[in-house]
C-alpha cells in the first residue's frame, strides 16, 4: 500500500490505475485549459499570516452549509460519470462522505441512479445536482425522485447551456461504457484492478436517464438523446419554476459575475457556488478563487456563498474561508481518491485535507473555522 501524504499521491495512484479516457475526463479542461490551470495556480498566489503564542488547544472545524450541519466546510461536488473512475463510485463516494459528516451531491451525469446511492447509503440524505434538460417532464419526474430519495438540498448547475471543447475528450473518444476499439482495450487491459471492479457491476451508464426516458434504452439512443437535451433557452423563469417544484433548499452553481450574484439572490436560492465549472467551460474566464471576493462582497450578507474549483489540500479551503465563503466543494480530489483506491481512497483524501484544514487554521492563530477571515492572510497577496 502507498504512502499518501497529499492529494497530489492520490493523483499519480489514479492515474495509473483508471483507464485513460476516464482519468482524462477528469483531469482536463476546455480549450486551451488555462482556467482549469488557474483555477489551483491563484489559489498559491495568496499568503497565510502565521501567528505565535496563542493558545490554540482545542480546535473546532465544524460549520453549516444552507442550514446543515457539516463536520467541516466541505462537500463533494457533482461530478459526471463517477462510476467510471471506480466501479459502483458514486456509492462508495456517498459513504465516505456521510462517514466524514459532509454533504455528497450526485450529478444527473452519474452512473448510479439516485435510486442506488439511496439504498447503498441506506438513504442517508444527500444532495442532488440538476441540469436542465429540453424535455421538462423528465426534469419534473427527476426533482421528484431526488425528494423521493431523501435528498436535503438541490444544486442546480446554469452555466452547462451548451458544452465547452474538451480536445481530450474528443481524442479519446470518450463513453460510457467505453467503447471497444483496439487502443481502448489495450489501455484497459493494462488496468486491471479497474476491469474486475466493472466486471463485478451492472452500473455501466446513465443510471439517472437509462430506463427513465421513453426510447432511451442503449448506448446509441442515450448518446442521441442526450446530445439534443442540454437546453440554451435555460432562464431565470426555468430557477422560479424549479424553486416551487422542489420546496427544498436551493443551491445555484455556476456564478462568477457579480450581476448573476444579484439575480440569484432575488431568485430566493438559498446559496450561490462561484464556479467556473472546474475550467471545463469557459476557458479564460477567472479563477474561482479570485472571483469570490467580489460576489461575498456583493451579496454575502443576504445569500450563502459557496465556491469549488482548484480545491486540493486544506489550505485552500481555508483561504476560501478566508475570503467569505461559508462552504466549499472538492470534485477532482475526490475523484482521484475514488481512482486510486475506491472508498479508502475518498475518505483518505477528506482526511488528508481536514488535517491540513485544522493544522493550518492553528498556525494561523485561530481555533474555530467561524473565526476565519480576511486578517488570516498577508494583505499584498489577496485577489485584485
Amino acid at each position: 500500500m502507498p504512502v499518501i501524504t497529499n492529494i497530489e499521491d492520490l493523483r499519480v495512484l489514479a492515474k495509473r490505475r483508471v483507464p485513460r479516457m476516464f482519468y482524462d475526463y477528469a483531469d482536463s479542461g476546455s480549450w486551451t485549459e488555462t482556467t482549469y490551470r488557474a483555477n489551483q495556480a491563484d489559489f498559491d498566489k495568496i499568503l497565510l499570516r502565521q501567528r505565535v503564542a496563542v493558545n490554540i488547544d482545542e480546535r473546532k472545524l465544524a460549520t453549516t452549509m444552507v442550514g446543515q450541519p457539516v463536520s467541516m466546510p466541505v462537500a463533494i461536488a457533482p461530478t459526471g460519470l463517477t462510476g467510471m473512475q471506480h466501479a459502483d463510485g458514486e456509492i462508495l463516494a456517498a459513504r465516505a462522505a456521510k462517514k466524514f459528516g459532509i454533504p455528497f451531491t450526485l450529478s444527473t451525469m452519474s452512473i448510479c441512479s439516485i435510486e442506488d446511492v439511496a439504498k447503498g447509503t441506506d438513504h442517508h440524505p444527500f444532495w442532488f445536482q440538476l441540469y436542465v434538460m429540453r424535455d421538462r417532464d423528465f426534469i419534473d419526474r427527476l426533482i421528484g425522485r431526488a425528494k423521493d430519495a431523501n435528498c436535503s438540498a438541490l444544486v442546480l448547475t446554469l452555466d452547462l447551456q451548451v458544452l465547452g471543447q474538451r480536445h481530450k475528450d474528443i481524442k479519446n473518444g470518450l463513453s460510457a461504457p467505453p467503447k471497444l476499439t483496439v487502443p481502448n482495450i489495450l489501455n484497459m487491459a493494462t488496468k486491471p484492478r479497474w476491469c474486475l471492479g466493472m466486471l463485478g457491476t451492472k452500473r455501466h451508464q446513465f443510471g439517472n436517464i437509462v430506463g427513465h426516458v421513453k426510447g432511451v434504452e442503449n448506448m446509441g439512443s442515450l448518446s442521441e438523446w442526450t446530445a439534443k437535451q442540454f437546453d440554451p433557452r435555460l432562464s431565470w423563469s426555468d430557477v422560479e419554476w424549479i424553486k416551487n417544484r422542489w420546496g427544498g433548499k436551493l443551491i445555484l452553481k455556476g456564478v462568477q459575475d457579480v450581476e448573476d450574484a444579484h439575480l440569484a439572490r432575488e431568485s430566493g436560492a438559498d446559496a450561490v457556488i462561484v464556479s467556473n465549472h472546474g475550467g471545463r467551460q469557459l476557458d479564460g474566464a477567472p479563477s474561482s478563487i479570485s472571483a469570490l471576493p467580489e460576489i461575498v462582497d456583493a451579496v454575502g450578507k443576504e445569500i450563502e456563498v459557496h465556491m469549488d474549483g482548484g480545491i486540493r489540500s486544506g489550505q485552500h479551503v481555508l483561504k476560501a474561508i478566508a475570503l467569505g465563503a461559508k462552504g466549499t466543494y472538492i470534485g477532482r480530489a475526490m475523484l482521484y481518491g475514488l481512482g486510486a483506491m475506491g472508498q479508502e481512497g475518498v475518505e483518505t483524501a477528506l482526511r488528508v485535507i481536514q488535517k491540513e484544514l485544522d493544522l493550518s487554521m492553528a498556525f494561523c492563530g485561530r481555533t474555530d473555522i467561524g473565526q476565519v477571515d480576511r486578517s488570516i492572510l498577508l494583505p499584498g497577496t489577496l485577489p485584485a
